[in-house]
This record gives C-alpha cells, structure tokens and sequence, in this order.
C-alpha cells in the first residue's frame, strides 16, 4: 500500500473509529494474500506434503496385522469421489497457514503498534522474531504427538473389529492440533506485549499463576482429541513454561520502567509522588553572598564626610 492510501491521522496520532476499520481491513488482506500464495506454492508439493501428514497414521501391513512398535493399527481409506480434491484442499489450506506465519503476525503487529508509544514500536523485531518459532515450536509439538493420540484413539476398538480410518476425519484431527498448539505457544508472547504495552504488570501477573496452571491445564484437556494424560500434560508443561518466563520478563521490565519512572506503576486514581525537597540551582552561592552583602551595616568609611572629609552641601 502507498503512503498516500493510508488513513490519515490527526494531529495527535489519534484515528477515528472509521479508519481503524479500514486499517483492520487491509491488515486482513493482506495477511489473506499471503495465505493465498503459499497455498498455490504448496499445490505444486501436494504429493509430498500429503505423504508428511499421513505418516504418523498408524497403518496396517498389507496382512491386516500392524507395524513393529504399534499396537492397533486402521485401515486408511479415502471414501467419496471429491474427498481427493478436499484432501488437497486441506493440506494446502493448512501449509499455507503455517508457512505465511511471519506474515500475518506482522499484520497483527503492524495493526496494534500505532497505538504504542515511539519507543515501544522497537520490539516490532523481537515480536515476530520470537512469534514466529514459537508458532513453530507448537506446529512441531503436535506434530510429533499425533502418533500417540491416535494410539489411545484406537485402542477403544472393539476386540475383533476393523478400525478404518478416513483420511478426511484424520486430516481433521491433524490440522485441529498443529493450530491450537502453534496459537497455544502465543499466548506468552501475547502476555509480553501486554505488559510492555503497559496494560499488565508482571506482579499481577505472578498473582494470577494459580488460577492460570488450572486455566491452561483445562485448556489442554479440551483442545487435545484425546483423553490420555499424556496429550493434555505435552501442551501443557510448555506453556506452564512459556507462561513463567514471560512473568519474569515483566518482572525485569516493571523493575526498569520503575527505574526511570517511579509513578510508572499508578494507576489512574493513585496520587503520583511529590519531591518536595530543594534543589540545588546554579549560581546560589552567588546571590546568597549578594544577599549577605546588603543586609551587613554599611561601613564608616564609606559613609562621606565620617572622616572629616567637606562635604558640599550646595543645595542651590
């Protein structure tokens, strides 16, 4: 977009609720755009990505019987004459979202900054250097959890019955947790921007952790397909991590921004500290002698005529 098609702003950097939706609306395309070409990119690899996807699919041997390390095994099977197309669809839906991360998280970014103030816009870097991995890190997380959560799906099978598997239904699955967990991995990140934003400190932060371990451990239960305590504890525990650290992070960050400010921390009904004491100004020295001077007696000699000097006294 041209300078010159941006909302334009008032004096004081404010913009009114119309150009906000206009903001927002730009922000949305282009993030769109860009999940758009990745999506046509990845179609070219749709063979390969689709082989990526379905290989923690516990599949059968061609006996029936299952693979070495695997205890219940499905069989794959693609059912309808349009269920190739929507697979195709999907995987490159899902490689797009993936693959187009930087992008929409500095459209996010880009959306919220104007209301930051100069110096808070530095961390634009440091906030999609580290969104960025981290949505990887829980894209990678699920990804290498897959083969366990379809080892407890399947081992509700009933004894001497088939367990057939669409692809459609896994594809499901597996899209549903390689975003969760990548968003999930956001919300420390988010809860950084907060507090440089001033909305959070890190001490009410740290008041909250019981309240949030619960919160994001039920969080891991429901977004988890299954049940096992594996699943929902390797969701979890990352972000139970992610979520200290960022609370240390604003820790450090209340103890500087106290440093240079110590009303920082106020809120709007709070009085603000007054230095009452007295300051040191230059020159003092220098009127408190001149001070001294005019209120010491004059001398005699400087009076005339105290020493018998004639005085004239023409008064004519």
């Amino acid at each position: 977009m041209s300078k010159s098609s941006k909302p334009p702003k008032s004096a004081d950097g404010r913009m009114s609720l119309g150009d906000h939706l206009r903001e927002l609306r730009n922000r949305l395309v282009k993030s769109v755009l860009a999940i758009v070409v990745c999506m046509i990119v990845a179609a070219f690899f749709k063979d390969q990505l689709l082989h990526f996807l379905m290989k923690p699919l516990p599949g059968c041997l061609p006996d029936g019987q299952p693979r070495p390390g695997v205890k219940h095994c499905a069989q794959v099977a693609v059912i309808g004459v349009t269920q190739p197309f929507n697979l195709t669809l999907k995987v490159c839906l899902l490689t797009g979202l993936v693959a187009s991360v930087p992008v929409w998280l500095y459209q996010a970014w880009a959306f919220i900054s104007p209301g930051l103030h100069r110096h808070e816009r530095r961390y634009s870097l440091t906030f999609l250097g580290l969104g960025t991995p981290l949505f990887l890190g829980g894209v990678a997380c699920a990804y290498l959890l897959l083969p366990t959560t379809l080892e407890v799906l399947g081992s509700f099978t009933p004894i001497g019955a088939q367990q057939i598997l669409p692809v459609d239904n896994y594809l499901n699955i597996a899209t549903r947790m390689l975003l969760v967990f990548g968003l999930a991995f956001e919300f420390p990140l988010l809860l950084v921007m907060l507090n440089i934003g001033g909305v959070l400190t890190g001490k009410r932060m740290l008041g909250w952790w019981r309240g949030m371990v619960m919160a994001i451990t039920v969080f891991a239960a429901v977004a988890t397909p299954s049940a096992d305590p594996v699943s929902m504890l390797a969701l979890a525990s990352p972000i139970w991590i992610l979520y200290f650290l960022a609370v240390g992070f604003s820790l450090l960050n209340d103890r500087r921004r106290r440093r240079r400010n110590p009303d920082a921390d106020l809120s709007d009904e709070e009085a603000s500290h007054l230095d009452l004491s007295v300051a040191a100004v230059d020159g003092a020295e220098s009127v408190a002698a001149s001070a001294a001077e005019l209120a010491s007696p004059t001398p005699v000699a400087s009076v005339p005529g105290a020493r018998g000097e004639q005085v004239d006294d023409d008064i004519t």
